[in-house]
């Protein structure tokens, strides 16, 4: 195996285990035992753990921040807008649960310049998602009295995704996103031809 494919098993194997057992509580000797190498033999490959996980945290922070900004930048409707944007985030979790966990709890690990910068891009992530919501209130589709709220409800909502999404169920990201944001849109109240058993899409949690 070469250097890269030696660096990505690295990688593959600190996404693991900080998503199950955090930054703080993996240790070198945990990544390399998994990674089948000598605790060593690892800093052939990195310098720190703190390069690991700015690694997963910035590659995760450029998906969202690439996928969002695709979907703004489309001319829409202020709901197919909204749908689009949550349905971006929730594939982007869905294809990396366990970066998406780490990006999620762990990013506060990191310190100085590479916290400053995905703070940075965490912002700018926000940013996007609140130009959606005021799209939205000038277009006169929604109507909002706390944007702020609406974003981190809409947000949280998303990022919750990597605790129950099973990918080997029934329903795709995108269907997970559309029955999510017609909740999102309409309220809990309204009907949907969807009524029925729990879908498989969703772990027993």
């Amino acid at each position: 195996m070469g250097d890269k494919g030696r660096r990505e098993d690295i990688i593959h194997s600190a996404r693991v285990l900080f998503s199950e057992r955090g930054y703080h509580g993996t240790t070198i000797r945990d990544i390399a035992q998994m990674s089948g190498i000598l605790s060593g033999s690892l800093y052939a490959h990195i310098r720190t753990k703190e390069d690991l996980l700015y690694e997963i945290v910035d590659s995760v922070a450029d998906q969202f921040l690439e996928s969002l900004a695709a979907v703004v930048s489309r001319q829409l409707s202020a709901e197919e807008k909204f749908r689009e944007a949550l349905a971006a985030h929730i594939g982007v979790v869905a294809r990396n649960l366990d970066a998406a966990t780490v990006f999620s709890h762990e990013w506060r690990a990191l310190e100085g310049e590479r916290r400053a910068l995905i703070q940075d891009k965490r912002d700018k992530y926000e940013h996007l998602w609140q130009e959606v919501i005021q799209y939205g209130v000038a277009e006169g589709t929604f109507v909002m009295s706390n944007q702020r709220f609406s974003r981190i409800v809409s947000l949280s909502v998303a990022n919750w995704l990597y605790q129950w999404y099973d990918p080997a169920g029934e329903l795709s990201a995108k269907a997970v996103a559309d029955r999510l944001a017609d909740v999102l849109l309409y309220g809990v109240n309204r009907r949907s031809a969807d009524v029925g058993p729990r879908p498989r899409a969703i772990k027993e949690v």
